[in-house]
């Protein structure tokens, strides 16, 4: 049995070198998701953009915002940063149609 000295290197002045601990494998299957989380994401965008158009022209000829489509909207945008959340890795938990639709 060779005795190390107190500093914990070999006799020969040599360092040890440490342990590489092995990282985890890339998340393929996150990827994945994260694209077609990420095309939603695109058509979504476009259709909160349409329902603040119908929003714009509603209060034109009305002269008040409809409640119906100020809650549809509110889901719209809960549900879009349910997707850019789990796109970058802010959530683990996946968006509709994976998991729950956003209750606002």
């Amino acid at each position: 049995m060779t005795d190390l000295p107190p500093s914990g290197t070999p006799h020969d002045g040599a360092a040890v070198p440490p342990i590489a601990q092995p990282h985890p494998p890339f998340p393929v299957v996150r990827l994945l998701y994260s694209v077609l989380f990420g095309v939603i994401a695109y058509v979504v965008l476009h259709l909160i953009f349409a329902v603040a158009l119908i929003q714009f022209i509603v209060l034109a000829i009305n002269g008040k915002v409809n409640d119906e489509l100020k809650r549809f909207s509110a889901g719209l945008v809960q549900y879009m940063w349910e997707l850019l959340a789990f796109i970058t890795f802010v959530r683990d938990d996946q968006p509709f149609p994976m998991g729950p639709f956003p209750k606002h």
